[in-house]
């Protein structure tokens, strides 16, 4: 389980990436690569980290569903995806 701070500081940098999107695009059309650098680092999409959505956990990202892959395994094997069964043959 990643530390309550880790998470606080990634949805402060998604919070912050939404607020200069406009901004940021409005200065890259314009070209003005100056102004952009005014801009906090913080703001950039870049910066972003995909964690799982329960525990945090950085590393074993699963896009599709936004866990990571032991979540995933766990919430499979109880059925809780739809369309998700385990192989066997």
């Amino acid at each position: 389980m990643a530390k309550e701070s880790m998470k606080a500081r990634e949805l402060k940098r998604a919070r912050m990436v939404a607020k200069y999107a406009a901004k940021r695009a409005e200065l890259k059309a314009k070209g003005d690569w100056e102004g952009l650098q005014k801009l906090p680092k913080n703001s950039s999409p870049v910066r972003l980290h995909n964690r799982c959505k329960l525990t945090g956990r950085p590393k074993g990202y699963m896009r599709q569903f936004g866990v990571s892959r032991i979540n995933f395994r766990e919430m499979a094997h109880k059925g809780l995806i739809p369309g998700i069964t385990k192989a066997s043959w």
